[in-house]
C-alpha cells in the first residue's frame, strides 16, 4: 500500500518568491524511518528538509528533525525559521518551542516573519590558518582580515568556520573542491560537518554581506545560513564590547537568490546568545509517495 506524506516548500529570509533559501517541510512525519527521512531530503535536493513529529514534552510544540543531503543536523537556522512560519497556527501567544538535538529552539512568529533564538550560547573552537582557508575559495591569505576576529570555528548549536574577508574578495570567492578536501584533512575539527566556510564582509550602512560554502556535504553555496548568522552576530557583539546589537546580513546575491537576515546578539551573564529572523514565502505543496 502506498504511504502518502504531505509536504510544503517555502523560500526563507525573503519576501519575494524564488528568492531566499528554499526549504521543504513535512509537517506530519510520524511513521517515517530515519532512512526514509534522509532519502526524502536527498530527493528534495535542498540544503535542508525538516520533519515534524509530536513533542516528547507536551509543553513544547513539536520535535523537529533537520536533514541535509548528508545526514541529520543538530540545529540549523533557515529550517527553523521556515518551519516556524509553516507551523504558525500552532503557536501559543506567538511562540513555538521545537525540540532538537542541540536543545530547545524558540520561534516567534508574525503574519509574515519568524525569528528564532539559537539553542546554545556562542562557543568558539580552534582558529584556522588564513592561507588554508583562502585556498579553499580561490583567495589569497591577504584577502582574509583579522580586525573583528581571526578565522575561527564558531557556533550557537551548529558550528562553522567564520572568517572576515575584504568586500572584493567576498565577491570573487569560488569554491575549489580539491582544496576543500585537502584543507579538511589538515583541519578536521568539524568532523562529519566537513568544512563549512562562512565568509563575511562589510556592507553598506553598517550591514554585513555573507556567503557560505559547504561542498563536502553537498551544498556548493548556500543562499541564506541562519545558524552561521547567529555566531557572526555573537562575534560582532564580542568585538564591540556592547551589551547587545542588531545587524542585517545580505546573502545569496551571487547565486541570484538574494536573502535578508535580521540577526542580533545579547549578553546573559558571561555568555553571548543570538537570534535570527526574516520573512518567508510559501511556494509549493504536494505529497511524497512511499
Amino acid at each position: 500500500m502506498t504511504r502518502r506524506f504531505a509536504f510544503l516548500t517555502l523560500d526563507v529570509f525573503t519576501a519575494t518568491r524564488f528568492g531566499g533559501n528554499p526549504l521543504a517541510v513535512f509537517p506530519a512525519a510520524e511513521g517515517l524511518s530515519d532512512a526514509e527521512m534522509l532519502a526524502l531530503a536527498r530527493e528534495m535536493n535542498l540544503s535542508e528538509t525538516t520533519f515534524v513529529l509530536p513533542p516528547a514534552d507536551p509543553a513544547n510544540t513539536a520535535r523537529v528533525r533537520i536533514f541535509s543531503r548528508a545526514g541529520e543536523m543538530p540545529f540549523a537556522g533557515h529550517p527553523n525559521v521556515g518551519t516556524g512560519f509553516a507551523l504558525a497556527a500552532r503557536a501559543r501567544d506567538g511562540v513555538l518551542r521545537f525540540e532538537e538535538i542541540a536543545g530547545i529552539v524558540e520561534v516567534r512568529v508574525t503574519a509574515e516573519t519568524a525569528e528564532i533564538t539559537a539553542p546554545q550560547p556562542l562557543a568558539l573552537g580552534p582558529e584556522m590558518p588564513p592561507a588554508l582557508l583562502a585556498g579553499c575559495v580561490g583567495l589569497a591569505a591577504g584577502d582574509v582580515l583579522a580586525g573583528l576576529h581571526p578565522p575561527v570555528v564558531a557556533g550557537t548549536g551548529n558550528a562553522f568556520i567564520v572568517a572576515e574577508v575584504t568586500p572584493d574578495a567576498l565577491s570573487r570567492a569560488a569554491p575549489d573542491l580539491a582544496a576543500f578536501r585537502a584543507a579538511h584533512a589538515a583541519f578536521p575539527h568539524l568532523g562529519a560537518r566537513g568544512l563549512p566556510l562562512y565568509l563575511h564582509a562589510a556592507g553598506p550602512d553598517g550591514e554585513r554581506r555573507a556567503r557560505m560554502f559547504a561542498p563536502l556535504t553537498g551544498t556548493l553555496e548556500d543562499a541564506a545560513t541562519g545558524s552561521a548568522a547567529t555566531p557572526l552576530a555573537g562575534l560582532l557583539l564580542r568585538a564591540s564590547g556592547a551589551a547587545e546589537l542588531s545587524v542585517t546580513i545580505t546573502q545569496g546575491v551571487e547565486m541570484g537568490r538574494p536573502s535578508r537576515l535580521l540577526a542580533g546578539a545579547f549578553r546573559r551573564g558571561s555568555a553571548i546568545h543570538a537570534r535570527v529572523g526574516g520573512a518567508c514565502v510559501p511556494v509549493l505543496r504536494g505529497e511524497a509517495l512511499l
